[in-house]
Order: structure tokens, then sequence, then C-alpha cells
């Protein structure tokens, strides 16, 4: 492993100075690169724990599938985020299923969960390390839920895509009505018949495979 991905597992694990030079040499060597094409299947209810992973380029989204197959996005994850989701078995106390995709092309490095459960076991800097990352994952997961179960859908898709601008750095958005309708826990037929309002309305132009923010202020007026 180079130079700079050793550097990226040290700042990325706040623990690291709190480790034993045994421990630090342990998950050097436990730790692999990796790369997940868009669309690829890190994780889900058949999978094995598969690790824990520290994202260096590239975009991991984290969603619940229901018994009808519709998929709720719980939180997305960007270059420089840590992914313990993945790694469930390293805390024993998360019993429902969580789906992992690529969302994008991403590089990111694998921790073994083995070691890494280890480690956690044998350092409570560890083990506070990754109830914390979780603690901030739970927050992401009930900001959506609160999203879904008490906010009106025009007001739920001007923040989606006030907050995709905002992550692109683009008032042009490359997303479909179906994945958006993906990513919100809806359906595709909802998207856009609030994308038409929109568009009648001047907020945002439509065209295939696109849509283009106008009038940024009275969007994010419809989010308060």
């Amino acid at each position: 492993m180079q130079q700079n991905e050793i550097e990226t597992i040290q700042s990325r694990l706040e623990f690291w100075d709190k480790l034993t030079s045994k421990q630090q040499d342990t998950l050097l060597q436990a730790a692999n690169l990796v790369h997940y094409e868009r669309g690829t299947s890190l994780h889900n209810s058949e999978s094995n724990c598969l690790g824990v992973i520290l994202i260096k380029k590239g975009t991991l989204r984290a969603y619940m599938l229901s018994e009808e197959g519709r998929e709720i996005t719980l939180y997305r994850l960007d270059a420089g985020d840590v992914c313990i989701m993945s790694a469930s078995c390293v805390l024993n106390d998360i019993t429902f299923d969580v789906h992992l995709d690529a969302d994008a092309d991403t590089d990111a490095i694998l921790l073994s969960s083995h070691v890494f459960s280890k480690i956690a076991q044998e350092n409570v800097y560890a083990e506070l390390f990754s109830y914390k990352v979780t603690t901030e994952r739970f927050s992401d997961v009930m900001w959506a839920m609160q999203q879904i179960l008490f906010i009106s859908f025009d007001k739920r898709l001007a923040t989606f895509l006030l907050d995709e601008s905002i992550r692109t750095s683009s008032e042009t958005l490359s997303l479909t009505h179906e994945q958006i309708a993906r990513y919100m826990g809806s359906a595709r037929e909802v998207v856009t018949r609030m994308l038409k309002y929109f568009s009648q309305e001047g907020l945002v132009a439509l065209s295939r495979g696109g849509i283009t923010i106008l009038d940024n202020k009275r969007l994010r007026a419809l989010t308060k």
C-alpha cells in the first residue's frame, strides 16, 4: 500500500494514535484498495459482513427496500466519509437490513471487518469511533424518515433538488424521474407530476435525463 493510502487511513481513523504499533500494523495489512462501478451492489440482506469503507472518490448510497420493492434512501456518503454500516457485524445491535450501492464510480479503501471488529473489542477508542460514526448515520436516517413522514412532497422535492445542486456544484442535475423517485422513496408518477408543476411555475426546466434549476430563490422558499 502506497504512502498516500496509509496517510488516508491514519487521517480518517480518529483513534489511530490510540492504537498500539502492533494494532496499527495489523490494520494496515488488512486494508485493500477497491473500485466499484456505478450501480454495483456492495451490501444487502444476503451479503456477508463486507468491512469498513474509507471513500477516496465517488459516492455510496444506503437505502432500505420495502416488501413491494420500493427503495427509501437513508443517506449518501461521498469522498472523505467512512462507511461502517457495511461492517454491521462490528456492531451487534444493528438488526435491520441496509442495502449499499455505488451511486457513482467509487475508489475506496476496504478494511477487513474481522480485523476491525477484533481491534474494536481490544481498544475502547476504536469502539467509540464505531459508535460515533454509526450515531451520525442514524441522525441522517432520522432526518430522512422525518422528511418522508411529516413534510409535504413539494417541499421534499425542492429540498432534494437544492441539496443535489449543492452536492454537485451545478444548477443542472443529470437525474431521471425514476432515479429521483428511487432516492426519495416515492413513485415516478408523483415525481413527474410535481416536476411538471415546478416547470410550469418557472422553477426548473426539464429535459431528457436532466433538470435545470432556473429560480433558486423561489425553489428555496418552498422548503420553508
